[in-house]
């Protein structure tokens, strides 16, 4: 197994991408009609905030607002039932969370809502920083302004706002990715200490709470949610330095995070008193090792660290990461039920076909029996009514492994 977190493509094409005449973030606020159940589902229920964001209660400079309990949420979950099948569980998270014109986000965002799905959104705070005031961000170990990843162009930043906007209004989550990306060198986030992190998410939050200071714009509506309260949990930059984050995440309050590497598809267990929901290892069609269950980790594994491979083998490419997401959620699907997790960027690498694969995956899960697309904080809120010795029970399933005897047996044996 290959284990290559995001190292060397440091936000490659953000900043630089060309507008595509994809359709922006513009119908937010939507409600679907979908599945419900008792069971932690997907579902999706009605009411909320109006889409304009008129009815909620401003917050500071008015770049965000109460308005209120999210829509588009599932039916309160409720604990497992002696002898039921646990649901299948997947979360589909993106880092960084920016719309840089080449249509991505919204894209996503219609497929989700055309799948009854929910998604994790971990924007980095700097995509709403204007470029022009780059000098108030002061990253830990780093000289002020710098990132490694590239500031949004001011279009961009309204882009995402309407992005971001729609995703909440929508049912789903948003998280933090964080700023600006450190992977390398004595400014590494994996050698910053937990006051750095402080540091860190203070200005990550100051970012998505102060746009509308910091940019001077008055003519877009604010983000419809309270930020300090919706954020609970991350994935940090090249999933480096969660130890150190952990002590203060728990500080905060958050409920999770998933940035642990190399994560094998089991049910999870608390770490540090936070959920731990780590990348997985899944087959890799074709290969003697099993990849990371991201669309980097297939582009490294594939050209070999470029975005901008042989156009020759992008076919091939795109079939064999569709299959290793779709292998690693049959294991799943077919024995232990374990949650499986699916990370992603919006990006075009080697032609767009991870943007692709994932898309194919996710139509090939949606639908099927027991089935739930869930945010990372909806699935925290089916683990936490769970009885704490029916989920210890469920982590003695090894990877694909089924229960002996068959589920309605499973949780009656010592």
């Amino acid at each position: 197994m290959r284990d290559i977190s995001r190292r060397g493509l440091l936000g490659a094409g953000l900043g630089a991408a060309a507008a595509i005449g994809i359709a922006g973030c513009g119908l937010a606020g939507q409600d679907r009609a979908g599945q419900t159940g008792h069971d932690g589902g997907a579902g999706q229920g009605n009411g909320g905030p109006s889409p304009s964001g008129s009815d909620g209660r401003l917050i500071g400079d008015g770049s965000t607002s109460d308005t209120g309990k999210q829509p588009n949420q599932p039916d309160k979950p409720v604990p497992l039932e002696p002898g039921q099948t646990p649901p299948q569980f997947v979360i589909f998270s993106w880092d960084g969370a920016g719309e840089v014109g080449n249509g991505l986000f919204p894209r996503f965002l219609e497929l989700a809502k055309n799948h009854d799905a929910a998604m994790t959104f971990f924007l980095s705070g700097i995509y709403l920083l204007p470029e022009s005031k780059k000098t108030l961000y002061r990253p830990p170990n780093n000289g002020i302004g710098a990132s490694d990843i590239g500031y949004l162009t001011d279009g961009h930043i309204k882009e995402t706002l309407k992005c971001v906007r729609q995703a909440w209004l929508d049912g789903h989550e948003i998280g933090t990715h964080f700023n600006g990306h450190f992977c390398a060198g004595s400014g590494s986030v994996g050698k910053w200490s937990p006051a750095d992190w402080q540091s860190e998410i203070d200005q990550a939050v100051s970012f998505v709470t102060q746009w509308r200071t910091n940019s001077g714009w008055q003519d877009i509506d604010p983000l419809p949610f309270d930020y300090r309260k919706e954020l609970v949990g991350a994935r940090t930059p090249c999933l480096l330095g969660q130890d150190k984050l952990l002590p203060t995440a728990k500080k905060l309050g958050w409920r999770y995070d998933a940035s642990s590497p190399g994560g094998r598809q089991k049910w999870p267990d608390k770490r540090q008193g936070l959920w731990d929901l780590p990348l997985q290892q899944v087959p890799f069609p074709g290969r003697s090792f099993e990849v990371l269950s991201m669309d980097y980790n297939m582009l490294a594994n594939q050209s070999q660290n470029t975005t901008n491979g042989m156009p020759e083998r992008y076919p091939g490419w795109k079939k064999q990461a569709t299959e290793a997401y779709l292998a690693g959620f049959n294991r799943a699907y077919e024995s232990n039920r374990a949650p499986f997790y699916i990370g992603n960027h919006f990006e075009r690498w080697n032609g767009g076909i991870y943007m692709d694969a994932v898309e194919e995956a996710l139509k090939g899960m949606a639908g099927k029996k027991d089935v739930r697309l869930v945010s990372f904080r909806q699935f925290c809120d089916w683990l936490d009514v769970q009885d704490p010795q029916v989920l210890a029970k469920l982590r003695t399933l090894e990877v694909g492994q089924s229960p002996a005897g068959g589920w309605s047996t499973f949780f009656k044996t010592a």
